[in-house]
């Protein structure tokens, strides 16, 4: 009853037609072995470090003008892909608190030094301090959760690498004119 020769729609075991070669002999394996050998030191080392050199300057220039324009094909491996573009434009679009945080922390650490002797002046500027860092964080907290709920719900939870999150609040924390690759939005303009 399960028996494979009881098949009625069994192919037939004969070809009707010859196979046909492969249309050369297979190399022995010294042949394969010697074709595969290659001196692991070139012969003009000088000129191959000059032009390995040359190479790795003009990928570096051609990944520079990447982060300054904002063109995906040569951006690193780090900013590619449309989920990292769209954490970028999400970040970029919102004003945060972390982009301010170094110029009143540069701020305050004078305020410290210059109140000199005044124990109530360090302590209220120092409160002042802490308050900022938690300000930032809690606005860093905000952008986390906003985001991640954008990107699940654009690219859905299995789509958003692991530390996308920490992607887009680390690029919260960095001035908006030193953030690499460069903004590509403005204010206010949110990605769909």
């Amino acid at each position: 009853m399960f028996s494979r020769s009881a098949s009625p729609a069994a192919p037939d075991p004969t070809p009707s037609e010859p196979t046909v070669g492969k249309g050369h002999r297979t190399p022995t394996r010294k042949e394969a072995e010697a074709a595969r050998r290659h001196p692991l030191v070139p012969a003009d080392r000088k000129a191959a470090a000059k032009a390995q050199k040359a190479a790795g300057r003009e990928a570096r220039d051609r990944e520079y003008q990447a982060m300054q324009t904002g063109d995906e094909r040569f951006l690193p491996p780090r900013d590619k892909g449309p989920v990292r573009r769209y954490v970028r434009d999400h970040v970029d679009a919102r004003r945060n608190l972390g982009e301010y945080f170094l110029p009143v922390s540069v701020v305050m650490i004078l305020a410290v030094m210059l109140s000199g002797q005044n124990v109530t002046a360090g302590l209220i500027v120092i409160l002042v301090l802490y308050l900022a860092v938690a300000a930032t964080i809690v606005d860093a907290t905000i952008l986390a959760r906003g985001l991640r709920k954008r990107l699940n719900a654009k690219f859905g939870p299995s789509a958003v690498p692991k530390g996308t999150i920490m992607y887009g609040a680390l690029r919260a924390f960095q001035m908006r004119r030193m953030r690499l690759p460069k903004p590509q939005v403005t204010r206010g303009q949110f990605p769909s």
